[in-house]
């Protein structure tokens, strides 16, 4: 696996939250939800988003917007009209003063116009898994994508079976959710004004890249920055500048962080011991993975995995 996809492949949908949203003016939510990663794509009409520092965008027909949380925002036909309802954790909707008109129209449906003229497509990610949390932490708080021939044509396919039920279909939506996602990222990190991660950059290098996949591909092998760069080709040094350079961190000081990402998202299987764990990701013990494991995190194994129980 090339290095950004391993990155891409981080923020599983699983259950993910699916909405679509039929509206007339004048509507304004206030998002409170706090959720890591929200994704909006505008299938008809257009929107404003509204962050809390007071920065807003317009999203038209087609685009895409990724909101990066757990900050505030406002999702309305304008940025002057006030809040109609509040969404909080869990989706939870409140409405705001007077009222909202809001209310369920059919399957995963809501608003407050069955026929209205703007139509949006919400999917939450409650919690991206470690290696998600990686990408998130890379991306500003809010992603405009334009539209795109590819992204719409996904956006399309995910609204299509939203609206629909049938077995398997919670499945169906996360994975489409996930490509959506992907697709949208990936026409983002390619824009000249984009400012994409170092490790986003440094996959198209003939020297980085190949190292970075070998590190993905295979995090338990005992990595040393020579061995890495003689399976690269390049001299060691050579290696430990190029890699510091573009990624932004030290060849083995990345790998550890890989490491201790994947960890944390394997632990969400409690089938899995320890033991394995350790070894799929590297270290020669339980113990060795504890000590590296609490020193990034501040919590060992155990604890992580019994507030995920929780």
């Amino acid at each position: 696996m090339d290095a950004v996809s391993a990155l891409l492949d981080g923020p599983y949908a699983r259950g993910a939250f699916l909405l679509r949203s039929l509206l007339s003016p004048p509507w304004s939510m206030r998002i409170a939800d706090e959720a890591p990663l929200t994704l909006l794509a505008v299938l008809h009409g257009s929107a404003w988003v509204v962050l809390a520092g007071g920065r807003t965008e317009h999203i038209g027909a087609g685009d895409v917007a990724l909101v990066r949380g757990p900050q505030h925002y406002t999702v309305a036909d304008e940025p002057s009209t006030p809040p109609q309802v509040s969404v909080g954790p869990g989706q939870q909707c409140t409405p705001v003063g007077s009222g909202t008109g809001m209310a369920e129209l059919g399957t995963r449906a809501w608003g407050n116009d069955a026929a209205g003229g703007t139509v949006l497509l919400t999917g939450t990610y409650p919690r991206p898994g470690a290696v998600g949390e990686r990408l998130v932490r890379a991306l500003p708080p809010l992603v405009v994508v334009p539209a795109d021939e590819g992204t719409s044509a996904v956006t399309r396919l995910l609204a299509a079976e939203v609206a629909r039920e049938a077995p398997g279909q919670e499945a169906v939506l996360d994975r489409l959710l996930d490509v959506t996602l992907v697709s949208a990222l990936r026409v983002w990190a390619a824009s000249p004004e984009a400012r994409a991660p170092g490790w986003y950059v440094a996959a198209g290098d003939p020297v980085v890249g190949p190292a970075l996949t070998l590190l993905h591909d295979r995090p338990a092998e005992p990595w040393t920055v020579a061995s890495l760069a003689d399976a690269v080709g390049v001299a060691r040094a050579t290696l430990a500048r190029r890699f510091t350079e573009l990624v932004g961190e030290p060849p083995m000081s990345y790998l550890t962080s890989w490491r201790i990402a994947l960890a944390t998202d394997l632990l969400r299987d409690r089938s899995l011991t320890l033991s394995g764990i350790a070894r799929r990701v590297g270290y020669t013990s339980p113990f060795a993975l504890s000590t590296a494991f609490k020193r990034a995190t501040g919590v060992s194994p155990a604890a992580h995995r019994a507030t995920l129980a929780s």
